[in-house]
């Protein structure tokens, strides 16, 4: 930290872009939780798991708190987000149907 209250943050030339993810699995014990966010592509039948995010329960708490706050203040500006009704595109990860 340089002085009282301010913090320099370095983004890494090799982070600048960011990494694509379509889907996040998140896992926890009792001292930690481990989000997983994952780059599905159609018509592939594996996956990748592009950064792994390894949190405190109380930071988790705080990830998730200041995501409600910019989600809620994204659809002040810009409507609401509309949650499409998604099916299971990939079938290692739908869920069984019919009867046995």
């Amino acid at each position: 930290m340089e002085g009282k209250g301010k913090l320099t943050i370095n983004l890494p030339e090799n982070l600048q872009d960011g990494k694509y993810a379509n889907l996040a699995m998140i896992t926890h014990s009792q001292s930690e939780f481990v989000l997983d966010y994952i780059a599905i592509m159609p018509a592939l039948d594996r996956a990748n798991t592009v950064a792994r995010v390894v949190l405190t329960p109380d930071n988790a708490k705080r990830l998730l708190l200041a995501l409600k706050d910019n989600v809620d203040k994204y659809e002040q500006e810009h409507g609401p987000i509309r949650l499409a009704q998604q099916q299971q595109p990939y079938p290692a990860f739908a869920k069984p149907q019919g009867e046995a």
